[in-house]
């Protein structure tokens, strides 16, 4: 009995004790404006340095200060997450064309490494080491790790630097290794304004093309991915309902090809905004599925009556030249998901749409052979 109560006091002074360390441990991995800098071998007075909580679910700060005429110098901090950090100095408020100082710091020993990046574009090849237009001043990029916080310190020379600033979080486990120090896709990034003389900050929502990018998703999931494969159902499907089942299908069609066309547009006014590198075999693909839409509505015009000897030629041509369309056009919609980075909900709601019309057509085959 009594091993047991001294079990009992042994273990409760124990939690006692780290609970009391418990706080300090959070406090240690987190950091406010408030927060005193713990570091102490800066090459300016810190006295000078403005803060900002610049990115508040992963709390970044930013400090920074006009130290010198023409010379900014700043101070980013991270909790030290086995990750790289990185910011980045925009001119619209895009990833790609940005310049960017990405720091880390590998744990087991080894010192931290910071380099400039040029952002040419989404896809880690396209992201270049030691290049980008940022000058930075020599010596003064570094990045250390203290009480559990990563803080990455360097001096740019310009009279104002860009108010766009990106902030970007690695991937976990990941650290950049000569002698390519290529980076890998961050786990998750955010888009900000700032304003130097205030301190103040904006967190842009989306970016800048943002409602461009998912009118052109949605105009062409809408009408070539989904209209057009229900004008195709009405037209295999309905035919007992005469003459309702030609208009319908004429009109559903329209206005599938209508909002793919929309949708087409919206892709190539968004390709030149953003000087997109990336998306040649999928505007390839759309220009092509908007030529064969083209040819269908056209094909209208031609068609032979039933008696015709051509008709059959023409029922050839009609309805394989659809069927290729709809394949393409699924086919396209999902590579495009993919380029935009849209995520699962994306494929998940597209491919949801498309299950459910391949399962309302094979009922209705079904049903068709049945009645034969």
């Amino acid at each position: 009995m009594k091993m047991s109560l001294d079990s009992s006091v042994s273990f409760i002074f124990f939690t006692l004790i780290v609970l009391q360390f418990l706080p300090l441990t959070i406090q240690q991995a987190t950091e406010s404006c408030s927060s005193t800098l713990p570091l102490n071998d800066l090459t300016f007075n810190s006295s000078l340095l403005q803060c900002v909580e610049a990115w508040t679910a992963q709390n970044y700060i930013l400090r920074y200060a006009r130290t010198v005429e023409n010379t900014w110098s700043f101070i980013l901090s991270a909790p030290d997450s086995s990750v790289f950090i990185g910011i980045g100095f925009s001119t619209n408020g895009q990833m790609i064309g940005s310049s960017a100082v990405v720091g880390w710091l590998p744990p087991g020993g080894g010192g931290g490494q910071a380099k400039q990046y040029f952002l040419g574009g989404q896809s880690p090849g396209e992201v270049t080491p030691d290049q980008g237009d940022l000058v930075i001043v020599n010596g003064s990029l570094k990045i250390e790790s203290v009480s559990s916080r990563l803080y990455m310190s360097f001096q740019l020379t310009a009279e104002t630097p860009r108010q766009s600033i990106l902030y970007a979080k690695g991937p976990a486990g990941f650290f950049p290794a000569s002698p390519g120090f290529r980076l890998r896709e961050h786990q998750s990034m955010t888009t900000t304004t700032i304003n130097y003389n205030t301190s103040s900050q904006s967190v842009v929502k989306g970016s800048p093309h943002s409602k461009l990018r998912k009118t052109h998703g949605l105009m062409n999931m809408i009408g070539w991915g989904i209209l057009i494969i229900i004008g195709a159902i009405v037209a295999r499907h309905m035919k007992q309902w005469e003459p309702t089942w030609f208009y319908s299908h004429i009109a559903v069609q329209i206005i599938g090809f209508l909002l793919g066309l929309t949708g087409i547009i919206c892709g190539l006014i968004l390709e030149n905004r953003t000087n997109a590198s990336n998306v040649s075999t999928h505007k390839a693909l759309g220009i092509t599925i908007l030529v064969m839409g083209g040819l269908q509505v056209l094909a209208l015009l031609a068609r032979p009556d039933k008696e015709s000897k051509y008709r059959k030629y023409w029922n050839w041509y009609h309805h394989n030249i659809g069927r290729a369309l709809i394949i393409l056009a699924i086919s396209n919609i999902f590579y495009g998901i993919h380029l935009a980075k849209a995520g699962s909900s994306w494929n998940a709601g597209y491919g949801s749409a498309v299950g459910v019309l391949a399962l309302a057509a094979t009922g209705l085959e079904v049903i068709k052979l049945m009645n034969k």
